[in-house]
């Protein structure tokens, strides 16, 4: 990779409206307050085509609203081929994402992982689905871990 080039970084859920776009947001927050927002392109969709161009779920916003964090222009939109090579990261939220977005990267460069792989102290792997939980609160303090996490990963990896 070139050492101009920004660090693409694609946050992956089914629908792109509950837990993508929190990820979206909560990492563009934590770049931006390490100062390295010049560094990255950081973008959300979704595997399912059901919420295209819709915003972010209330309940969603409702709790980046409560820590302060803006999810300000954020649309959804289903995962397209060309993401694998615009991306550097795609992350995914749960198993069924991972898997759908390896069947649609039929080789490509992008690296694939699961957000919680990279908190070796997290019981479960898998960002749970809020739509279908309700529980907000615990999907955005796993982001927070996870962000957190894939940021010191990507400062590893790419020497930053």
């Amino acid at each position: 990779m070139e050492s101009n080039k920004k660090i693409g970084v694609l946050f992956v859920c089914l629908g792109n409206i509950c837990r993508s776009p929190m990820a979206e947001a909560v990492f563009r927050h934590l770049i931006k307050r390490e100062g390295l927002e010049e560094q990255f392109v950081i973008d959300s969709a979704g595997t399912g085509d059901w919420h295209i161009g819709n915003p972010p779920h209330q309940g969603t916003r409702n709790i980046l609203d409560l820590k302060q964090i803006s999810y300000e222009g954020l649309k959804a939109r289903q995962v397209a081929v060309s993401d694998f090579t615009d991306f550097d990261y795609i992350v995914a939220m749960d198993v069924k994402n991972e898997k759908d977005l390896s069947s649609l990267a039929k080789g490509q460069e992008a690296t694939i992982i699961k957000l919680l792989d990279l908190v070796p102290e997290a019981k479960s792997k898998e960002v749970p689905d809020p739509y279908f939980t309700g529980n907000f609160d615990e999907v955005y303090d796993l982001v927070v871990r996870g962000s957190q996490a894939l940021l010191e990963h990507i400062r590893i990896q790419k020497s930053l």
